[in-house]
Parts: structure tokens; sequence; C-alpha cells
């Protein structure tokens, strides 16, 4: 009788055990177990975004920075009506760049600054003197040294005496350098004037990190990378510019989308011919070269490299500026430029400065 009754415990025990399991087993479409292995790994939740590839393409970068210059979206394609503009823009502006009436004067004392900047015997008195001979120069400068992308500290700076002792011969050489070129973005009206503040933004904010590209990376002439982004900038107000005079001449409205695609096409060519009327260094041309859309390979000279990642990173910080993109996507896209470290994690602190603090400044 106890064999029987325990022989009936093992039983019911077994039948509490299959029933538990048959409670948990999952539940197909057929009512049968799933034929791949539930291993940890498929259970994984998808990664965070944050932990996502944010960075940006070159060519997305500057889409987005165009969008935001002319304040609409761009379509995938120049409307058909607007192609005999482009290409015609396309055929003039070689000639344009050449044209003292089309293209920016050289500002009259850039050939004195070269020269200072290539003398190291230059002392601070010598370079201040130079700058407080030129009223708007100097009033540009200590406007420049104030803001938010080359101002060191709480104190304001009021004399280029001050601007000398905080930034340095070098920084103030900087500044000098895009305080002679800023008048040139100024003269723009109407719809104009919106496209000439987003690309001097990112022209000045394009130099400062072309300049610590050069002295961090490549070890090169960090003046040389300032001037050269200055210069580029110059080539988009030119390209612009010609562009609105054909529209103008044939009664047309512009296009958002035909003038981006001028820009991206032609300011590289039109920057280089800037440089070469104003006698500027051979380095300097070949760095601008290296800036077409159709050299898709890494600028082989030092200056080119150092251009092209401050035309990017000064685009993306345009971009954060404007928040039109997140810190994220433009911390990714920085250091697949090359921009990985303490020093350009400051830089980008320093150019993504609200736009609304530069300008009260």
């Amino acid at each position: 009788m106890i064999r029987v009754l325990f022989f009936i415990l093992i039983v019911g025990a077994l039948a509490l055990i299959v029933l538990s399991l048959l409670r948990r087993a999952p539940r197909g479409g057929s009512g049968r177990f799933p034929t791949t292995a539930d291993t940890g790994e498929q259970r994984a939740l998808p990664a965070p975004a944050a932990a996502l590839d944010r960075s940006l393409s070159h060519a997305t970068t500057l889409h987005l920075l165009y969008e935001l210059a002319f304040g609409t979206a761009l379509e995938p394609h120049v409307p058909v009506e607007h192609v005999k503009v482009v290409t015609s823009v396309a055929s003039t502006l070689l000639a344009a760049a050449a044209d003292p009436k089309q293209a920016p004067r050289r500002p009259l004392s850039l050939p004195e600054l070269v020269r200072a900047v290539n003398d190291s015997d230059t002392t601070r008195r010598e370079l201040a003197s130079m700058i407080t001979r030129d009223p708007a120069l100097f009033g540009s400068l200590l406007k420049l040294a104030n803001s938010p992308i080359y101002r060191r500290g709480s104190k304001p700076i009021e004399s280029v005496d001050r601007a000398l002792a905080v930034l340095g011969t070098h920084g103030v050489r900087s500044l000098v350098a895009a305080a002679l070129m800023q008048p040139v973005f100024r003269h723009a009206s109407g719809d104009a004037v919106n496209f000439a503040e987003i690309i001097w933004e990112h022209t000045q904010r394009s130099a400062a990190a072309a300049e610590l590209h050069a002295t961090a990376v490549e070890s090169s002439d960090p003046f040389a990378a300032q001037l050269v982004a200055l210069v580029m900038g110059l080539g988009a107000i030119v390209v612009f510019r010609t562009a609105l005079d054909q529209y103008a001449a044939r009664g047309l409205t512009p296009d958002a989308t035909a003038l981006a695609s001028l820009l991206e096409a032609q300011t590289a060519k039109v920057s280089k011919q800037i440089a070469a009327s104003w006698e500027l260094s051979p380095r300097v041309i070949e760095a601008l070269e290296q800036q077409q859309p159709e050299s898709v390979e890494r600028p082989a000279s030092s200056l080119g490299r150092s251009l092209r990642f401050g035309v990017i990173v000064g685009a993306l910080s345009v971009l954060r500026s404007h928040d039109r993109i997140d810190d994220d996507a433009g911390m990714a896209t920085l250091v697949t430029a090359g921009g990985a470290g303490e020093r350009f994690e400051r830089l980008w602190g320093r150019l993504t400065w609200p736009a609304e603090a530069e300008v009260d400044a």
C-alpha cells in the first residue's frame, strides 16, 4: 500500500513539472517551439541613439548650411527653368573673379600684414601701429576680439595693447586678417543680408577651425590656414552676387536650389582666381584648388587639409548655433573630420556659442 501511494506521489510530481514547462513554452503560430535558439544577443534591446554613428557627410553639412542661409528647403534637383541661368552664371564667374567691379578688392593693409606675419622680427608695437592707423580696422578688430569665438576671458578688450596682451601677437594677426575681410561681407541688402550674415559666420568660424588644425594636426602655418579660409568665404560672396545680377538681368526670382548648386560647384574655383589676382602665395592657390568638388580625394597639401577641415567644422558650428543640428551630430562629425582631443573640444565650445550672444557681444 505504501509503495502504491509513493508511486502516485511521484507521478503527480512529474505531472506538475511537465505542466509547468508547458506553461513557460513560447507559443508560435503553429504552437511549436521556435527553430532558432533564444540567445542573450537576440534578446538584447536596440542600442540607444547616442551610441549610433551620427556623423554627417561633407555634402549633407553644406546642404544644411545653404538651407539655413537661404531660409528654405532645397529641392533634389535644380528646376528646369533655372538650368540656363546656372549655366550662364558658371560661364561668367571666372571672368567676374578678376573683374574689379565684381570681385572684392584686396584690402589695402593686407600686403603689409602678410609681410609682418612672415617677418619674425615684427614687434607688438609695430603691429599695434599698423592697426591704429586704420580706424575702421581698429573698430572691427576690437569687435571681433570681444566675440565668443576669439575672446579668452571675462574682461572686455578695449585697446590694441590689451588685445596683444590677452591674445598674443599671433592671435592679433589672425584677428587683423578677419577684420580686413569683414567689410566685404557687409555690402548686401534685401534678402541678400541673411545670406551674407550666415556666410560671414561660416567664414570666421572656418578660419578659426582651420587655424587650430594647422597648428595641432599639420604642424604648419596657422596664419596661412586662416587666410585661405577667409578667401574661400569671399569666393562664396562673389558667386552669390554674380548669380543675383544674372537673375536681375533676366527678370527672374532667384531659386535657392540653383544658387546652392552654383556655390557648391564654383566657390573653390572663384576663390582660387581671387587668390591669384591678389598675388597670394602658390600654396594658398594650391589649397583652394584642392577644394573643388571633383577633387574627392583627401587634399595632398597640409594647407588644403586644414582648409577642408575648417570648412566642414565652420559649417557644423553655425548649424549648431542656430539649432539645426545637435551636439551629438556635431561632435561625431568633428571627430570624423580629424578633430579629436581636448583642444578641439574647447574649440567646439567657443564656435557653438549661441548666435544671439555673438551678435550682442
